[in-house]
């Protein structure tokens, strides 16, 4: 009899949904549950089968590893699509709330900009590694972004043009092309592509991806978003003539009537550049 890993597998293989990245994801995700699961529960071999008191026990796993937040919420969401797949929607509440998981605190007005030294990047052994941590920085792009990206069709010579499938939720969006610095490192990543995408032409998406993993851990960088975290401040500070919160500037009741509206409009822009809908999302990036 086959196990509840090995039909919760087939599910996942079966509906391709979202992007490469978000499939690695989920389906990482769905197999750690399924192996967790399986071992307090050894009857359970369908995902079928599965009811309310097996997603509780394995949230509160979860809880007691001491998981972030975020990586608790990001989890639940795997579960929910595998709760659609299987027609049981409801073994799941609507609200994350009634799973005892907390709400994500997003404001803490410290910084986790993060600055690649030059000679820290001209250890990366690819030049397409290179490339695309240059792209990240230089543009606040997201690692998927960054790898994906074809720089020669991105190149509008004033904005940096993102296809929607390179993009996290499928929305493209354009950045603008403002200082010498991204000119160079779009450039650089142009003559590394050749015409196509930072991804060697003799790999997919998904082991570029655990090449750029392994390179980047090397560098001594376990994680890279700290890269838009630095592009958003900098960015906020060309916008507005002073730091933001995070990086040791004023907060928003430290403005007066007419620096909140400099500031709002910075955080606007901002959000649009980094691929957010909501202005809200900019206090992780800025503080408050």
């Amino acid at each position: 009899m086959k196990d509840l890993e090995h039909h919760v597998m087939q599910l996942v293989r079966t509906h391709r949904e979202n992007s490469f990245a978000t499939q690695a994801v989920r389906e990482d995700v769905l197999r750690l549950t399924a192996r967790q699961l399986a071992e307090t529960f050894r009857d359970l071999r369908e995902p079928q089968h599965l009811k309310p008191k097996h997603i509780t026990h394995a949230i509160q796993r979860w809880q007691t590893e001491e998981l972030s937040t975020g990586t608790i919420k990001n989890r639940v969401a795997q579960l929910r699509w595998l709760a659609d797949k299987i027609g049981k929607q409801n073994i799941l509440p609507r609200d994350n709330a009634a799973l005892g998981i907390e709400r994500r605190v997003y404001v803490t007005n410290q910084s986790k900009a993060l600055v690649v030294p030059a000679d820290v990047l001209a250890q990366a052994k690819s030049e397409f590694v290179r490339a695309s941590l240059r792209l990240q920085a230089a543009f606040g792009l997201r690692r998927a972004e960054s790898i994906k990206i074809q720089p020669g069709w991105a190149d509008l010579g004033d904005q940096l043009r993102l296809k929607g499938s390179w993009c996290k939720g499928g929305k493209p969006r354009e950045v603008p092309i403002r200082t010498p610095e991204q000119r160079a490192a779009l450039d650089a990543a142009k003559r590394v592509a050749g015409g196509a995408s930072l991804i060697p032409q003799e790999r997919m998406y998904v082991t570029q991806l655990s090449a750029w993993q392994r390179e980047v851990s090397a560098l001594g960088l376990s994680k890279t978003h700290g890269l838009r975290h630095a592009y958003a401040q900098a960015r906020y500070q060309e916008i507005t003539g002073w730091a933001c919160p995070a990086a040791g500037g004023p907060t928003s009741k430290q403005l007066d009537p007419t620096q909140r509206d400099h500031d709002q409009l910075a955080r606007l822009q901002i959000s649009r550049e980094l691929g957010h809908e909501r202005e809200q999302i900019t206090a992780v990036y800025l503080g408050r």
